[in-house]
């Protein structure tokens, strides 16, 4: 591989002049520049990013760490992080197992947005006080290096269970996410504390795990112990649909029979029918907000916690009782 002193034996001048030529510093002539440029060229020369990351301490890559890639969910999400990012000259990758941890503790990224339980709260603390600059959206941690950009899930969750509530329902069931998400558990505080606000209620638990399966796994538990309407909040829309592919050879009818609410409002559920009642929010709009304080952050202009605000989108799956 030709490096820079190659370059500058070839040309007969000193490895500095060749350096300020390639990075476009001025102590050097525009004859001298066109003259090392060319050479560059013509040798096939290659910048060595390791090198130049250690002398400039930055990458310029962002990375974004996920528990996982499944579901309707990510896409967006991520969408709005790359568009933010590109546009203030940083590049995204994304990264998922505990592996990759390593490239934010060895220098490969500038920052870190976190949306990975696998990535534990002491990690990310030992992380920010070496004075990385993370960003989490599914934690609240407290340190000058860790900025908290987190969905409204207790508001989301009180709308949809007190639209329920209001339609007449007084038989409920929650669907939750997987153990130790904190998503699922700030929606399932929420309903809980909604159901005790308006009791008396008969209310139940479901685990569930932010997929398909285990929304058909909820349904057909709940027929099995069907006695009357039901209303169903599933805590994401990816179950919610489960729940409908359940049900569909069943004699048992979505807005008829069970009431359902979804979170998420991903782009199929604008196409089911009945249409699904949902807590909207924008993912892309999430994502681009992580990255805009993560970059500032890193930039040290005083970025900020930020909450993403959600609204409720009712639907023909719920009627009233």
């Amino acid at each position: 591989m030709v490096s820079i002193k190659d370059i500058a034996k070839h040309l007969g001048v000193s490895i500095s002049t060749v350096s300020y030529a390639l990075n476009g510093n001025p102590k050097v002539t525009e004859e001298t520049r066109g003259k090392i440029l060319a050479a560059a060229k013509e040798m096939n020369y290659v910048p060595n990013a390791a090198a130049r990351t250690l002398k400039k301490r930055e990458t310029r890559i962002i990375g974004a760490f996920l528990t996982t890639f499944e579901g309707a969910f990510y896409g967006q999400l991520l969408q709005g992080m790359k568009e933010e990012m590109n546009k203030r000259g940083y590049d995204l990758v994304i990264c998922s197992g505990t592996q990759s941890h390593r490239m934010l503790s060895e220098g490969m990224l500038d920052g870190a947005i976190i949306l990975d339980n696998e990535f534990k709260d002491e990690e990310l603390l030992q992380h920010a006080a070496r004075n990385h600059k993370v960003v989490v959206l599914d934690r609240q941690l407290s340190h000058p290096n860790i900025v908290q950009v987190l969905l409204d899930n207790k508001a989301g969750a009180t709308f949809a269970t007190e639209y329920l509530i209001r339609k007449g329902h007084k038989k409920l069931y929650a669907v939750t996410g997987p153990e130790g998400s904190f998503d699922s558990a700030q929606r399932l505080a929420a309903v809980r504390q909604t159901v005790e606000r308006n009791a008396p209620l008969r209310y139940a638990e479901i685990p569930g795990n932010f997929d398909k399966a285990s929304g058909e796994a909820a349904a057909k538990r709940i027929i099995d112990e069907y006695d009357g309407p039901a209303g169903v909040f599933c805590l994401n829309d990816e179950m919610a649909i489960g729940v409908y592919h359940a049900l569909k050879d069943t004699p048992y009818r979505i807005g008829e029979h069970l009431h359902v609410v979804g979170f998420d409002h991903i782009d199929i559920t604008d196409y089911v029918q009945p249409r699904l009642a949902t807590v909207d929010y924008s993912e892309r709009r999430w994502g681009a907000v992580a990255a805009e304080q993560l970059i500032k952050l890193i930039a040290g202009q005083g970025a900020e916690h930020e909450r993403i605000y959600v609204s409720l989108i009712e639907g023909e799956s719920v009627q009233q009782a």
